[in-house]
C-alpha cells in the first residue's frame, strides 16, 4: 500500500478475521509536495502514528520513503530515515527502506546501510523503468549481495503486458531468472488475475528446478 494510493481504509475490512501474523503490511510515506490531499508534509513520526491507527495495528513489517529519485536522497532524507530507525528499534516498524525511481536512487541505497529493502522497477522490456534501464539488474545484485530485500515492481510492465501471456512469461522468466528479486509486486484487478500470475510463477520455478 501507500498513502499516495489512498489504500488504507481498504485493508481492515479484506483482512477482517484473519490473524496479523498471517500477513504482512508493506506501506509508503509520500514526502513529496502534491500527489495527496493534504497540503503540508509532516514528519515520519506522525505519518506513522496516522498510519497505525488507520491500518488497526500495532506494527508495520515494511515502511518505505515512496519515490526517492536523487542520488543524495540518503542526505536529503536524513531526518525521516533517522525517526524511521527510532520507530524500528520500538518495534512499530519490522524493516525500512525506499522505492526507487531513478538508477542513480538505486546505486545510493544499495550503498546506503539504513536500508533494509528496496523497491525497484524491473522487466525485460524496459517498460515504466528508470533511463538507463539496462544498468538496473547489476544494481539489483549489488542490493541483494548486501543483504537487503528487493521487491521486484512493474512485472508486468504497469499493466502493458495483461493482454500478452508470452510477454508476461517471459518477464516472469527473466526476473526470477536474475537470482537476487526477492518478491514480485503485481497490482491486479480481478482474481483470476491473481490465479493466471501464480500459475505461471510455478511454472517457471519449475523450469528452473
Amino acid at each position: 500500500m501507500a498513502d499516495l494510493y489512498g489504500t488504507h481504509p481498504y485493508l481492515l475490512p479484506a483482512l477482517k478475521g484473519i490473524p496479523r501474523d498471517d500477513y504482512a503490511i508493506i506501506s509508503k510515506i509520500w514526502f513529496r509536495p502534491g500527489g495527496i490531499p493534504e497540503p503540508e508534509r509532516p514528519d515520519a513520526d506522525v505519518v506513522i502514528e496516522r498510519f497505525l491507527k488507520e491500518l488497526g495495528t500495532d506494527h508495520i513489517d515494511l515502511l518505505l520513503l515512496h519515490c526517492v529519485e536523487s542520488s543524495n536522497w540518503p542526505t536529503d532524507l536524513s531526518k525521516q530515515m533517522e525517526i524511521l530507525a527510532k520507530y524500528k528499534k520500538k518495534g512499530a516498524i519490522r524493516a525500512h527502506g525506499v522505492s526507487c525511481h531513478t538508477v542513480d536512487a538505486l546505486e545510493a541505497a544499495a550503498a546506503e546501510p539504513w536500508v533494509d529493502s528496496v523497491h525497484a522497477r524491473i522487466n525485460p522490456f524496459g517498460m515504466s523503468m528508470d533511463k538507463g534501464s539496462e544498468r538496473v539488474p547489476g544494481v539489483l545484485k549489488k542490493l541483494h549481495d548486501a543483504g537487503k530485500g528487493v521487491v521486484g515492481m512493474k512485472i508486468i510492465g504497469e499493466g502493458k503486458l495483461r493482454n500478452d501471456p508470452d510477454k508476461r512469461d517471459e518477464s516472469l522468466r527473466y526476473v526470477l531468472g536474475l537470482g537476487c528479486v526477492d518478491i514480485l509486486n503485481v497490482g491486479f484487478e480481478k482474481l483470476e488475475e491473481v490465479d493466471d500470475l501464480a500459475m505461471r510463477v510455478r511454472k517457471v520455478e519449475r523450469k528452473a528446478a
